[in-house]
């Protein structure tokens, strides 16, 4: 302890030292990764000093950027520095504090480059807001309606229907926007499939939009199939855009075997989705779905006297104008939808992006269920801008659209 006029001995200090209780800094703690996130920020990793130092009780940590000195603190890892310049390429050190106060800085991290975001994405039905990021004056947007649904038979009697039709896509670009403002995204479901004894049997897909200061893009979903009549639903047609093509129609049933019609499959950036494949009591061409065009997912097969079930019709990414989706055929699982179309644009994939193919009728006589179940796929909207000098000017269908 030191004496009362607050000075430590020499004594004192031996003392101290000896038994650990020195004040001293904690060591340096060991640098994790770092990185960049989409608003010209890094996340950086790190793990704890071996040595807390005295007293022995580390209470936070700093991260410190290089070049720029962006600092933050945070208790634990991860800790975000923010504020970066976008473009510029950084490393960072981390530092451990307790009662004494700062210690030694870490190693460099890895080098990363600061970025932001570029577009937004989204694909589950519903309404959202977007907020026009600092700097952003102008957007190109694309959307896709919801596919039609079509029955899902739960009666071991002849009610089968035609396959849901495709949803449309629209497309819009040089949408003025006002940054720091907020605007509505909305994303149309899918339509149901219903229960062969329900009245209707199936809905209609719902409308996807984007609406800006001025102008809005949007795309209509597709009819459903219709119940006993066997009429496969019109694709979605008359949103508004510069661009896009309507959904692809579903095929139509044959009462008589029965046998349901394949899904229609969502518009594409430059032509109609693929026309579902009809149902028949055979394994002829007819009953194969149709290609897309210009981008579009494929339509589902329809159903045939050895396959009764039939398949929904293939969605399209949002990803800009790529790859058309092929149809459905005779040989592809009853499980399989159409080909999804626009798959190749770098960074989308139809797993994840592929939205609006219209739903395929199920097995109609005895009682079938299958993963679709009749719903038709759900719609999507996508929005791209150009900020800070990324990406460079988007235009939909294929300039500047792709990832990120």
């Amino acid at each position: 302890m030191p004496n009362f006029s607050g000075i430590w001995t020499v004594t004192q200090q031996m003392q101290a030292k000896g038994a650990s209780t020195w004040p001293a800094t904690p060591g340096a703690p060991t640098i994790g990764t770092a990185t960049a996130g989409t608003s010209a920020c890094a996340s950086v990793t790190f793990s704890a000093p071996a040595c807390a130092g005295y007293p022995a009780s580390v209470t936070g940590y700093r991260v410190i950027s290089t070049p720029g000195c962006f600092t933050n603190t945070g208790a634990s890892s991860p800790i975000v520095v923010t504020g970066l310049t976008i473009g510029t390429s950084y490393t960072f050190k981390a530092q451990a504090t307790n009662a004494s106060g700062y210690g030694a800085l870490s190693a460099a991290s890895n080098s990363i480059t600061a970025t932001t975001a570029t577009s937004a994405v989204y694909r589950t039905p519903g309404t959202y807001t977007w907020v026009a990021p600092t700097g952003v004056t102008s957007v190109a947007a694309v959307a896709v309606g919801g596919g039609g649904g079509t029955v899902n038979s739960t009666l071991s009697t002849y009610t089968c229907a035609g396959g849901g039709g495709g949803g449309e896509l629209r497309y819009r670009n040089n949408m003025a926007v006002t940054a720091g403002s907020s605007y509505t995204v909305i994303v149309g479901a899918g339509g149901a499939g219903g229960a062969a004894s329900s009245s209707p049997a199936s809905t209609d897909g719902a409308q996807s939009s984007f609406t800006a200061n001025s102008t809005s893009v949007t795309a209509n979903g597709g009819s459903r199939g219709v119940q006993y009549v066997y009429t496969g639903g019109a694709g979605g047609s008359g949103g508004s855009g510069d661009g896009g093509g309507n959904g692809g129609q579903g095929g139509t049933a044959d009462g008589s075997a029965p046998r349901p019609g394949g899904g229609g499959g969502a518009g594409g950036y430059a032509g109609a989705g693929g026309r579902g494949g009809f149902g028949d009591g055979g394994s002829s061409s007819y009953s194969n779905g149709v290609a897309g065009t210009g981008g579009a997912g494929g339509g589902g097969r329809g159903g045939t006297g050895s396959s009764p079930a039939s398949t929904r019709g293939g969605g399209t990414a949002l990803g800009g104008q790529g790859t058309s989706g092929a149809g459905a055929t005779y040989c592809v699982s009853l499980f399989t939808a159409g080909g999804a179309g626009s798959a190749n644009i770098t960074g989308f994939t139809c797993t994840c992006e592929a939205s609006g193919g219209g739903g395929g009728a199920i097995r109609c006589n005895p009682p079938y269920t299958q993963p679709y179940s009749g719903k038709g796929g759900a719609g999507g909207v996508r929005i791209v801008w150009c900020v800070s000098g990324l990406r460079g000017t988007p235009s939909f269908p294929s300039t500047n659209v792709g990832a990120p």
